[in-house]
Formats: C-alpha cells, sequence, structure tokens
C-alpha cells in the first residue's frame, strides 16, 4: 500500500496543475495517470497535436494564396510522414516537459487506470496495488463521444483521435458535426488536399456562438469544401469495399454518398462512470458529470473534482484555474472559483473567439444592450495581410455602459479575445475599452473600434445612427 496527503488522478492541464500547485505549497503528492505519457488527452491527442497540424495547414493556405501579392509559389509536396513527425516531435517536448517539472517537485508519478475503492483508498485496475490518500482531486476528464449506430470498427471512421494520428490523406472525407472540432480537423484535412463534405444537425456550424459571429466562417468553407449541409443528419452508416456508405436526412442533403473516409465528431462524454467513484460516496449524474462547488468540493469533503468531468464548458483554461482552486482549499488558503467569463476559440481559418454572454443569451434573457460591430474590411491591417472577411462585436449593458460580451471572427481572434476577457472580469464599460490607445495599425483595434460602434464615436467608418 501506497500512502499520500494528496492524491490526483488525471495528468491533464487540470490534474498535472492541481498536483504541481499543491507540491508548491508544501503537500505530499501522488499523480495517477492511466497513458504511458503525462498531458492527458490536450496534450496527447487534442489541443497541442490539433495546433501543431492547424499551423501547418496555414502554412499550405498562406502559400496558396500569396500569388495574390505577388509572390508565387510550387504546389507544396505534402510528405506525410514528416507532418506527422513535427507534431509528435512537439507532443513529446512538451509531454517530457511536464515529466521533469513532477520529478523537480518530487510529485510521484504512477501509470494505471485508479478505481475507488472507499473515500480514502484507491487501486489501480488490474492490480493489487491500493493507494490510501487523505485528500483526493479528480481530473479523469473526458472521452469522444461514440455512438453504437456508427461502424467505428472499422478504421475509415475515425474519432478525432484517430484522425490527428494522420494514418493516410483521404481523397473523400465527411466530417459528422459542424462543432469546434471537427471544424479545426477539417481545416487540416483540407490543407493536406482532401475533399471536405460536411455536415451539422442544426441551423449553423458552431451552434453555441452568435450567428453573425460565425458567418465569415461559414462563407468561406462554402467556397472552398465540397458540401456544408445544415440542418441535416446521419441516420445510417454502412462499411463497403468502396469505402464507407453514408445515408443522409436533410433538406439539401443528399440521400446517401460515399466516402473514403468519415470523421465524427459530435460531443465528448466525462469519465465520471468509469472510476467507481460511487463507492467513495460521490454523486455523479448519469451522464458522467460530478457536481462541486466553487471551491471544487464533491459530496465527499475530502475529495474534490476539476475539468471536464464537473461540467460546461470542456476546456483546457477552465481545468487549470479549477485545480489551482482545489490545492489551495486543501493546503488550506481561502480561495473559489468565480470567474465572470470563460472564452472559447475555434482555430479555424478564419478563427472564431468569444467571450461573456451571446447576443442571443442576452436576447433569451430579456437584456437590453448596445451593440458595437466593427468589419475588418475597414481595418488596415487586415486588409494589409489580405484577411478583411473578419468582424469583431462588443456587447454592452444598455444602462451602464459596462461589456457584457465580445465576439469575434478573424486572424488570430484567439489571442484577441483575451482583451474582452479582462474588460469583463475587470468592470469596464465602453469608453474605457474605446478611450484605450491601441496600437495602430493591429488587429486589436478592432475591438477598440468595436466599442467606438456601440458609442457611436467612430470615425473610421460612419457611426451608426442612435435612437432618440
Amino acid at each position: 500500500m501506497i500512502k499520500t496527503k494528496v492524491l490526483v488522478i488525471g495528468s491533464g492541464p487540470g490534474g498535472y496543475t492541481a498536483a504541481f500547485r499543491a507540491a508548491d505549497l508544501g503537500n505530499e503528492v501522488t499523480l495517477i495517470e492511466s497513458h504511458k505519457t503525462l498531458g492527458g488527452v490536450c496534450l496527447n491527442v487534442g489541443c497541442i497535436p490539433s495546433k501543431t497540424l492547424l499551423h501547418t495547414a496555414e502554412v499550405i493556405n498562406e502559400a496558396k494564396h500569396a500569388n495574390e501579392l505577388g509572390v508565387t509559389f510550387k504546389s507544396p509536396k505534402i510528405d506525410i510522414d514528416g507532418v506527422r513527425k513535427n507534431k509528435e516531435a512537439i507532443v513529446s517536448k512538451l509531454t517530457g516537459g511536464i515529466q521533469a517539472l513532477a520529478k523537480a517537485r518530487k510529485v510521484k508519478v504512477i501509470t494505471g487506470y485508479a478505481k475507488f475503492l472507499s473515500k480514502n483508498q484507491v487501486a489501480l485496475d488490474g492490480t493489487d496495488e491500493v493507494i490510501e490518500f487523505e485528500q483526493c482531486i479528480i481530473a479523469t476528464g473526458s472521452r469522444v463521444t461514440k455512438f453504437p449506430m456508427f461502424p467505428f470498427e472499422d478504421k475509415r471512421v475515425m474519432d478525432s483521435t484517430d484522425a490527428l494520428m494522420l494514418d493516410d490523406i483521404p481523397k473523400r472525407m465527411l466530417v459528422v458535426g459542424g462543432g469546434i472540432i471537427g471544424l479545426e480537423m477539417a481545416t487540416i484535412y483540407d490543407a493536406l488536399g482532401s475533399e471536405i463534405t460536411m455536415v451539422e444537425l442544426g441551423n449553423q456550424i458552431i451552434p453555441v456562438a452568435d450567428k453573425d459571429i460565425v458567418t465569415p466562417l461559414f462563407k468561406k468553407i462554402k467556397k472552398t469544401y465540397a458540401n456544408v449541409f445544415l440542418n441535416t443528419k446521419v441516420t445510417k452508416m454502412t462499411a463497403a469495399k468502396k469505402g464507407i456508405k453514408v445515408e443522409f436526412e436533410g433538406k439539401d442533403a443528399p440521400e446517401s454518398d460515399t466516402f473514403d473516409k468519415v470523421l465524427v465528431a459530435v460531443g465528448r462524454t466525462p469519465n465520471g462512470l468509469l472510476i467507481d467513484a460511487e463507492k467513495a460516496g460521490v454523486n455523479i449524474d448519469k451522464s458522467g458529470f460530478i457536481a462541486t462547488n466553487n471551491q471544487m468540493k464533491t459530496n465527499v469533503d475530502n475529495i474534490f473534482a476539476i475539468g471536464d468531468i464537473v461540467g460546461q464548458p470542456m476546456l483546457a483554461h477552465k481545468a487549470t484555474h479549477e485545480a489551482k482552486v482545489a490545492a489551495e482549499v486543501i493546503s488550506g488558503k481561502k480561495t473559489g472559483f468565480n470567474a465572470l467569463t470563460i472564452p472559447s476559440v475555434a482555430y479555424t481559418d478564419p478563427e472564431v473567439a468569444w467571450t461573456g454572454k451571446t447576443e442571443k443569451e442576452l436576447i433569451e434573457a430579456g437584456v437590453k444592450f448596445d451593440k458595437g460591430v466593427f468589419p475588418w474590411a475597414a481595418s488596415g491591417r487586415s486588409l494589409s495581410i489580405g484577411r478583411s472577411e473578419g468582424v469583431s462585436k462588443a456587447l454592452f449593458d444598455a444602462e451602464s455602459g459596462k461589456i457584457l460580451g465580445m465576439g469575434i471572427c478573424g486572424n488570430h481572434a484567439g489571442d484577441l479575445i483575451s482583451e474582452a476577457t479582462l474588460a469583463i472580469e475587470m468592470g469596464c464599460d465602453m469608453s474605457d475599452i474605446a478611450l484605450t490607445i491601441h496600437a495602430h495599425p493591429t488587429l486589436s483595434e478592432t475591438t477598440a473600434f468595436a466599442a467606438e460602434m456601440a458609442e457611436g464615436t467612430i470615425t473610421d467608418l460612419m457611426p451608426p445612427r442612435k435612437k432618440k
């Protein structure tokens, strides 16, 4: 039996952050990871490898459109082994760095799949090894949602993890799901040479975002992809010799079509039901989520939970902040998770990012608001880099002028959205943003211009008429 003060189960961004913060605060920490390398889904088969491949896609696309700038490159020759090798090298460097940080902090790392025996003990599945703890942080994350109606036993039907392995570049590829993961993977495979068809059950891509913010991206993929079918569902998938035959139900979609490969990207499922947490008395809902308070405590006083397993949004940057809270509460600090907003980003081409309330959320809640929309076609910086399709939208409380939310579509939207997130946390109003001098010419100016549009002080465009 191994005894430890703090046990962390799962080594993703939330798990390793919790372990390292707890160790820095003087605790004896043991970290259990079911895979051979640390870093969880994000570092190994999620955020990092996908962004590496998205950068490769960006380079290919930039070269393709360089002729518009008077520079012509030859058609790129894709060395798929080289692309894969670069991706794996970056993943290895980061996971190795996490391993080194664990060693430097004297965090004991155990490889195995932990399941609870009681509120103070877990066992490694398939072994006799038992770990006894005083405090535990569950950070076991989520897994790809798989529907039994799809023939995943055939390697031509992929989930996001399979797609990131980059075994080959299919000639014709169907992406099921127009959310962030599906769109990012479609961006990669489109650049590498696949003919992409996308099908989305809802009436827009990225259904949680405002439609006007995703419209520039939608217009672009409608031009570059073979097909994008909205309000359409897949009713059947059959593995045939010539490919995967897919049957559709939707106004504009064909009855069926056959593809070389199919990527199913329809969400993720929390791992709460896979760790026998009920043996520790932890309450888990039927979906596998574990409820916590703002100190990340479960209903069991010495067991905490963080990350995907505690609910939406399932984002790595949310997990890391929750992780620090849990580690600090365990160490006796008075702290809690009280984020006013958590930004979301789709690393597509162009990128889509939003933070705070969306316009449709404010309308549904009956909140009166002012809106400022700045089209990037009026931005000197966006024009100079040949990316004028973007838009920045700022939403403010109609009475106080306080910022409520922002959405951006365009190059580096994921980097730009942090300013709006900070503004929300600080309680800024439209004047605070509009009167902050932004460097010129930059894409960050578009956030100030959006505020000026709402305020009516814009000079780079005609200001909208204010209602009397």
